[in-house]
């Protein structure tokens, strides 16, 4: 299983719409790609020093690193260009690739 988690920072004060067009829009666009599973959405409620705003994790689901690629190549340029045109500075996002190796239970 491959995690593409995305880091969002957002300004407060276009917080509420963002986070409305992430709902109805932007997500369901990266997920009809059909590159991903799922995405679940988290709130970071401790962050680093230098992420003022409103902070989530954003992370997609996707069998393979092939179909993560596929995303990158194909429809992430397209995407990514969309929330910078509609946001520009007062979203910041940082990405990472995660592979899940193992769970631990007790």
């Amino acid at each position: 299983m491959i995690i593409y988690n995305v880091t969002v920072c957002v300004d407060q004060d276009i917080h509420d719409e963002w986070w409305q067009w992430m709902k109805t829009v932007h997500l369901p666009e990266v997920l009809q790609t059909g590159r991903f599973l799922n995405c679940r959405v988290f709130r970071i409620h401790s962050h680093d020093a230098g992420m003022e705003g409103i902070n989530y994790a954003i992370q997609y689901s996707a069998k393979t690193i092939q179909a993560y690629e596929s995303y990158l190549a194909n429809e992430a340029p397209i995407l990514k260009k969309k929330t910078y045109e509609r946001y520009g500075e007062k979203v910041l996002a940082f990405r990472t690739v995660l592979e899940f190796v193992d769970e631990i239970k007790p």
